[in-house]
């Protein structure tokens, strides 16, 4: 098994912008932490940014604040950096010619937010024929409301890790996944 770590996002919109991540509350503490353990296992880091493509957008604009990746993930060392326009990590980028020039058949999804970045992102990997790990407490979301319907925060949460471990994911959480990375 070879390994890379995907940072899906962490960008200031989910933190000082218009969708700040409210669940889990440490989210971002393990983001960090499995961020530091990829760097010490030699496990490669793809950092993703996702820039808004609509014209009119008011969020994820590129140059804007919330654009911009979090001040402490920016310190951090990272293998790759790719920018995304779409959900999917792996639609219109680099992403998965980068993973197979480098043999890695395993990508552990980190980051936000867990039902539309990071679920999408998964769900590609397993089509692409990776094997996939998502860290249940290393994303995050916020409570959701729009003509469908409401949600809170921690029940979309969970509601998508219990469909991702159906099928897609193996669900875990960053401390586990640490410790598998010491087997």
């Amino acid at each position: 098994m070879k390994r890379a770590l995907l940072v899906i996002d962490v960008q200031n919109e989910y933190f000082t912008g218009k969708l700040p991540i409210s669940y889990p509350q440490d989210s971002f503490t393990n983001i960090l932490k499995a961020m530091e353990a990829a760097n010490v296992n030699n496990i490669d880091i793809i950092v993703i940014q996702h820039t808004a493509p609509q014209k009119d957008s008011t969020s994820f604009v590129r140059g804007s604040k919330g654009w911009e990746l979090h001040t402490k993930i920016k310190e951090k060392e990272y293998s790759h950096l790719i920018e995304k326009n779409l959900p999917g990590s792996f639609t219109n980028t680099d992403l998965e010619k980068w993973l197979r020039e480098r043999n890695i058949d395993t990508i552990t999804i980190c980051g936000y937010m867990t039902q539309m970045c990071c679920d999408t992102t998964a769900r590609q990997g397993i089509h692409q024929g990776f094997s996939v790990e998502f860290l249940s407490d290393a994303t995050g979301t916020l409570d959701i409301a729009n003509y469908a319907g409401k949600i809170k925060a921690e029940e979309l949460h969970k509601a998508t890790l219990i469909t991702q471990a159906m099928r897609f994911s193996r669900v875990l959480s960053t401390d586990k996944w640490i410790n598998t990375l010491k087997k």
